[in-house]
């Protein structure tokens, strides 16, 4: 944790990763209604919020869908880069698939969108008191699977890059390759080259088996 957001008196200053203009608005009005926490800086992509580290936030909530982008990556390298920044994801991806693999990318704790206001805001003060944020739920489900037999995490599905483990998880929820493109911001040569490589990588010989493959990896989550 920051010196700084634990000093007596300190406010602590926070980044907003977001690519929907609206959701950056209302996190930054909800924040900043409270006396201690300031958004000091907003970003869409990436690009964006590396480059608003200039202002030397305390704190980053990343969302993991950004358009051109993966949010897991941003995660990533935003902890490489600032070893102390605390970051919660803030994302409309189901918990049970994404968080666990979040706080392997780094981030400090994972909040749906779906959860109500004064979830984000204890979420934010778990974070920055130097504790994980996850719901009860995931909370229970991390601690059945460090009491189960060891196993590698995630099996093949720990091969996949980032965009390639979003890619899946799309595949699962039925979406098309035009559909996954569209919601992804990519072409759909750049999701057909996923498919490709998530294929590969997982030995599956077609479309019609790696469908089937991410539905039952979906259903068994």
């Amino acid at each position: 944790m920051h010196e700084k957001s634990a000093s007596p008196g300190h406010t602590t200053q926070i980044l907003i990763v977001d690519d929907h203009p609206i959701i950056r608005e209302g996190m930054t009005h909800l924040l900043n209604l409270q006396e201690d926490l300031h958004v000091c800086c907003a970003a869409g992509s990436a690009e964006q919020a590396l480059a608003a580290m200039d202002c030397r936030p305390d704190m980053a909530i990343v969302d993991i869908s950004l358009q051109s982008d993966s949010g897991l990556e941003l995660v990533k390298t935003l902890r490489h880069r600032y070893p102390d920044l605390i970051i919660l994801v803030l994302s409309m991806h189901d918990e049970s698939l994404f968080a666990e693999r979040a706080l392997r990318s780094g981030a400090n704790g994972y909040l749906m969108k779906l959860e109500a206001t004064e979830h984000v805001m204890s979420a934010i003060r778990e974070v920055l008191a130097g504790n994980v944020y996850l719901s009860a739920a995931m909370h229970e489900k991390l601690a059945r699977a460090l009491t189960a037999p060891h196993k590698k995490p995630e099996g093949r599905i720990a091969s996949l890059s980032e965009r390639e483990f979003e890619v899946l998880h799309l595949i699962g929820l039925g979406f098309s390759t035009r559909e996954i493109a569209e919601k992804l911001n990519r072409s759909v040569k750049t999701i057909e080259a996923h498919q490709a490589n998530i294929k590969e990588k997982l030995n599956i010989r077609n479309g019609k088996e790696l469908m089937r493959f991410a539905i039952q990896w979906i259903e068994s989550q």
